[in-house]
């Protein structure tokens, strides 16, 4: 029997002493302005055009991390990139350029292009759907809350980088990423299994 694949999601590691912290995306307005950017594009798995430079401000300033999460959006450095190409990535991710307040080096949005149904309801600790007495008829049946996610291996085909349907808040990639992630010493990253 073949071993099953692992998945695993990611997360920002907020508890490093003296980090940084990356405030929300912002683009400069035609009108001399600044403008929030809507970030719920980066969750939709698909690739994005980008037609005003994306700016990212840091409050506090501290040790800059090469993977954090802004509004939940992924900024990585520029050898989270070169990671990813290494492992011939370019069709499963995005790299959206970003400017950085403080930061000369590149930095990206690391936008995942594919969203793959695959959770496994009962594996999970607990799923919550929206219902109709919920006031929100346009989601009902979809995923309001996930806790203990754990998606289904077998769903995921060979997919190494994605986002699961229905509940787009989370990033998940292989048990192969994790560990190149882990080899390259990629700062700021952390790992549950799902």
């Amino acid at each position: 029997m073949t071993a099953r694949m692992k998945y695993y999601e990611v997360y920002d590691n907020k508890y490093i002493p003296g980090r940084w912290h990356v405030r929300m995306p912002l683009h400069d307005e035609t009108e001399g302005g600044e403008e929030w950017f809507d970030t719920w594009r980066f969750n939709e798995g698909r690739v994005l055009e980008i037609e005003r430079p994306i700016r990212l401000s840091v409050k506090p300033a501290g040790v800059a991390l090469e993977y954090t999460e802004s509004m939940g959006i992924p900024i990585v450095h520029r050898r989270v990139a070169s990671l990813f190409e290494r492992l011939e990535l370019q069709k499963e991710v995005q790299f959206i350029p970003v400017e950085v307040e403080g930061q000369t080096e590149p930095w990206f949005i690391l936008n995942a292009l594919q969203v793959i149904r695959c959770i496994d309801d009962a594996r999970c600790e607990e799923v919550l759907y929206w219902g109709p007495e919920d006031g929100e008829p346009d989601r009902v049946g979809e995923y309001q809350n996930v806790r203990g996610l754990k998606v289904d291996p077998e769903k995921v085909g060979s997919a190494n980088i994605f986002r699961p349907w229905g509940w787009l808040v989370v990033l998940i990639v292989s048990e192969r990423v994790k560990s190149a992630m882990e080899q390259e010493g990629i700062t700021g990253i952390k790992f549950i299994e799902v």
